[in-house]
């Protein structure tokens, strides 16, 4: 199933399941209410007419007094209910005794001591109107006509007694609007559910759209494609924050492949030099010692040779492999003085060597990385500055605190650095140096930056400075 139906489905089902069962607790609630109301009515006027007749006069009457022009007594009683019937605009108004036998009925025609057989599905009602209240049928029955009707009762006492009572049969009209209403409900939850279904698809759409796009990009930079930007254009925060992260990993993923290919192009470049003195020297050392009279020295010189080329290859390997590691940052908080002067008694001698001085003016600190990453980071910019120096120069490491971050800066004053290579310094493989891999500084600016720092460069002859900004501890 796809997402946009399964947003089309998770915001529709539940609008109509919330329709259908609120309509219908809406009509069952405005039919009940109806059926109560019209229920009350009925009774009332049962009770109206209860009080305006004899139940003297009422339990007198036999089938006798309704034969031909009917007895007084049952003409003025007939009036009597005929008035009420007018005036409450019911269908039937009749009255029984206590054997449920009619005594008068108006509007359904049965005669005095006839049995009234639709008393017999309200005869839990009848009980309470046998015992002095006033009721109305529960259940609405369906008349001849096909019309719904209910039954109000009202009790008619003589000393005290239940001897007989009203019935009133009214219609239950209402239920002609209340259908409409129903079909009016329907229709209006149709239409509702028809633009609701209609915005669910745009904003299904609108949601998955940049969804669909973010699995079509997600595909293309797993198969490889990592030169297709991911559009970030989304509509909602949420899917333009995901976008824009997919963009970010894959600008990351390229830049890494880049460096990636970059760093081989140089291995392959750089290892060849080596390979190809140690294929020379060995080939000479061969000759020699295959001579009639090999030279002991010149054998000796060959081979220190081939040392030196292994030793070379060596180091291009080991800083390969040290640029190309995922470097993990243990974070400690340490002293930045203590710091330095570690890192700089590293090259105390190497510096000695070259009649170069090395200075430290750190104020005491605390930092926090980890300080074995950036010693090492530390050290190699202090040996650069160090074989760039001439005799009699002097190496410096200056610390200050500015802001929120530790300031570290290595200043020389070797020949500096040309403006046009200033912007390669950074690059991988990048060496102005024969001998040099041109990994030294690329590695030293990936570790102070996996310690949450930047490093950059000033330079001009005379002067250079690399300068560290690191976090402090908190």
């Amino acid at each position: 199933m796809t997402l946009r139906t399964r947003l089309l489905l998770a915001f529709l089902a539940p609008t109509l399941a919330l329709l259908v069962f609120g309509g219908f607790l809406l009509f069952r609630a405005s039919r009940n209410v109806l059926e109560q109301q019209l229920g009350e009515s009925l009774s009332a006027v049962a009770a109206t007419v209860a009080a305006q007749v004899s139940p003297e006069r009422v339990l007198a009457l036999t089938p006798e007094d309704a034969q031909g022009e009917g007895s007084r007594t049952w003409r003025s009683l007939k009036k009597t209910l005929e008035t009420a019937q007018q005036a409450s605009g019911t269908r039937r108004i009749f009255v029984f005794d206590a054997e449920r036998r009619a005594r008068l009925d108006v509007g359904g025609g049965l005669p005095p001591g006839a049995e009234v057989p639709d008393l017999a599905r309200d005869a839990l009602e009848l009980e309470q109107v046998f015992a002095g209240k006033r009721y109305a049928s529960q259940v609405l029955f369906r008349g001849t006509d096909g019309t719904f009707y209910k039954t109000g009762y009202a009790p008619i006492e003589q000393d005290g007694r239940v001897v007989a009572v009203v019935a009133v049969e009214g219609s239950a009209a209402f239920f002609g609007p209340l259908a409409d209403l129903r079909n009016a409900f329907i229709g209006l939850a149709v239409l509702t559910l028809a633009l609701l279904a209609i915005a669910a698809v745009l904003s299904a759409r609108q949601v998955s759209r940049p969804l669909e796009s973010l699995v079509h990009a997600a595909q293309a930079i797993g198969q490889g494609d990592l030169t297709t930007p991911v559009a970030t254009d989304a509509k909602t925060v949420e899917v333009s924050a995901l976008s824009l992260e997919l963009e970010q990993m894959r600008a990351g993923l390229e830049s890494r492949d880049r460096q990636l290919k970059m760093m081989l192009g140089g291995v392959a470049h750089e290892v060849k030099n080596p390979l190809g003195g140690i294929e020379l020297f060995a080939g000479l050392l061969d000759e020699e010692l295959r001579g009639a009279t090999p030279s002991v020295p010149e054998s000796l010189e060959h081979l220190g040779r081939i040392r030196r080329e292994l030793d070379y290859l060596k180091r291009i390997v080991e800083d390969f492999l040290a640029f190309a590691k995922e470097q993990k940052v243990a974070r400690v908080a340490f002293d930045a003085k203590q710091f330095v002067e570690s890192a700089v008694g590293h090259l105390q001698g190497e510096a000695s060597g070259r009649g170069v001085k090395l200075e430290v003016e750190v104020p005491s600190s605390r930092l926090d990385g980890d300080e074995n990453l950036l010693t090492s980071a530390l050290v190699n910019l202090v040996k650069n500055a160090v074989q760039v120096s001439k005799a009699g120069q002097t190496v410096k490491v200056v610390g200050r605190v500015d802001g929120k971050c530790g300031v570290l800066e290595v200043q020389d004053e070797g020949p500096g650095i040309p403006a046009e290579l200033q912007a390669r310094i950074f690059e991988p493989f990048f060496t102005t140096r024969e001998k040099g891999t041109g990994l030294g500084l690329p590695l030293a600016r990936k570790l102070v930056e996996a310690n949450g720092g930047a490093l950059t460069l000033e330079s001009q002859p005379g002067r250079t400075v690399f300068r560290l900004m690191l976090p402090l501890a908190a």
